[in-house]
């Protein structure tokens, strides 16, 4: 067949040639970027969601490979298992890089690093310690825990063994709690390689296959641009509110509030702060292995509180209202590793603080009790006046230069000093001031 050659064309077939020609040739292809975020903290809801969206994305721009450069000492078993699916289901290769030094993949971050496409890890940093005890927190009986355990070993095997990884030290992990340096876990065929940064992790790993969900796929990083994905203000606001310590902060915070708002009803501000408080604190428990015994226990501990204002105790009720905040506080979050627990520094202060604001509120109320009526029929009574005319079944008597019919038992002479002694509707019933 004869080629065509556009002066052959014609002014008319020359133009033609010049608008169709360049949609006939295929446009190149957009440079694939290599996606990067960073995760440092407890692998939570918050941490599930956000590494998923990372994976989605990346899967929508096809990027080359997504790197999750992560820092955790574990965290829930469910987040945990929701992160490894995407990451099983992703038609990206995943890499996690244990990054930087000092950083750590403890708990559940030993499965995410496991089950990553290309596991690598920074100098000075460790991989280990899964024990399930770890993963969900909350006390658990012994046959409980060996159910647990054995679930959390077989899953860990399967993993190891999709990746050609070492199943023996995986098993070690979950039953024993061993904890390897990198440079353990490169020589047990843990992890992949060991990178001083980034760039290294991606210059190691250029032309590697690595088996994806949608099949075998070759590695292309070294050089590749970088795309690099913050948390984002709604992530960074999240991820605060799973912190147990704020959760507990936004309880107190929100029961103080309406406690203010059902006291002295009209305020709006105390109650609209108290319930924002609460909400957000209800939120922050969805993310956190909650005893709804210490919940109670709080709750309880406030009623007894108001009950302290409505009923004279001398302390007692208060007294409980603190044994069970600070005891519901210890129990709040049902798990035994310490980045769950609600810390000893903040319940104390918390707790002394609302003791405080009680017995202060307490102290007002007696006074305010016992204080002197200043208006109406109660407050005439106890004051003292002059008899304007003699006074015996009736009379007069001058009260704040005010004139009073009067009522007395016994005869006063007039001009002496009366004390009032009751109101029944406008007379009084005074007796002689001695």
């Amino acid at each position: 067949m004869a080629k065509l050659n556009p002066t052959q064309l014609g002014k008319g077939g020359l133009f033609i040639f010049f608008i169709i020609f360049p949609f006939a040739i295929p446009a190149q292809a957009e440079e694939k970027k290599v996606h990067v975020i960073s995760y440092n903290g407890v692998i939570n809801p918050v941490a599930a969601e956000y590494i998923s969206k990372a994976i989605s994305t990346a899967e929508e721009d096809r990027a080359e490979a997504l790197v999750i450069q992560l820092d955790t000492p574990g965290g829930l078993d469910q987040s945990m298992r929701i992160i490894i699916k995407e990451m099983n289901a992703s038609s990206v290769p995943v890499l996690v890089y244990v990054s930087p030094t000092g950083a750590r993949a403890a708990s559940a971050g030993v499965f995410i690093t496991m089950a990553a496409h290309v596991a690598a890890m920074a100098p000075g940093t460790n991989i280990g310690a899964a024990h399930p005890v770890a993963l969900g927190g909350g006390e658990m009986d012994s046959e409980m825990v060996k159910k647990v355990e054995n679930d959390a070993a077989a899953y860990i095997k399967s993993i190891a063994q999709k990746h050609h990884r070492n199943e023996e030290w995986a098993e070690k992990a979950v039953r024993e709690s061993v904890s390897v340096t990198e440079e353990e876990a490169l020589k047990l065929n843990v992890i992949d390689l060991i990178a001083e940064n980034l760039t290294s992790v991606l210059d190691n790993i250029e032309g590697r296959e690595v088996s994806t969900s949608a099949g075998p796929q070759t590695l292309h990083t070294k050089g590749k641009d970088l795309k690099t994905f913050e948390m984002g203000t709604r992530f960074k606001i999240l991820q605060a509110l799973s912190d147990p310590n704020i959760a507990f902060l936004l309880m107190s915070l929100g029961m103080i509030g309406l406690f203010f708002e059902l006291s002295n009803p009209g305020l709006i501000l105390p109650g609209v702060v108290g319930a924002i408080s609460l909400i957000l604190a209800f939120y922050s428990f969805q993310t956190l292995p909650i005893n709804y015994a210490g919940l109670l226990l709080m709750i309880f501990g406030l009623i007894l509180f108001i009950a302290e204002i409505k009923i004279i105790s001398y302390g007692l009720l208060s007294v409980g209202g603190v044994i069970s905040m600070v005891l519901g506080s210890i129990m709040l979050v049902d798990s035994d590793v310490p980045f769950l627990k609600i810390s000893l520094s903040v319940i104390i202060p918390v707790v002394l603080s609302m003791a405080l604001f009680f017995a202060i509120a307490i102290q007002l109320a007696l006074k305010a009790h016992k204080r002197k009526p200043v208006s109406g029929k109660e407050a005439l009574i106890g004051l003292t006046g002059l008899a304007d005319t003699k006074i015996f079944e009736d009379g007069k008597v001058s009260i704040h230069g005010e004139l009073w019919d009067a009522v007395s038992q016994t005869p006063i002479p007039k001009g002496e000093e009366v004390e009032v002694l009751q109101v029944n509707g406008l007379r009084l019933q005074v007796k002689k001031r001695i």
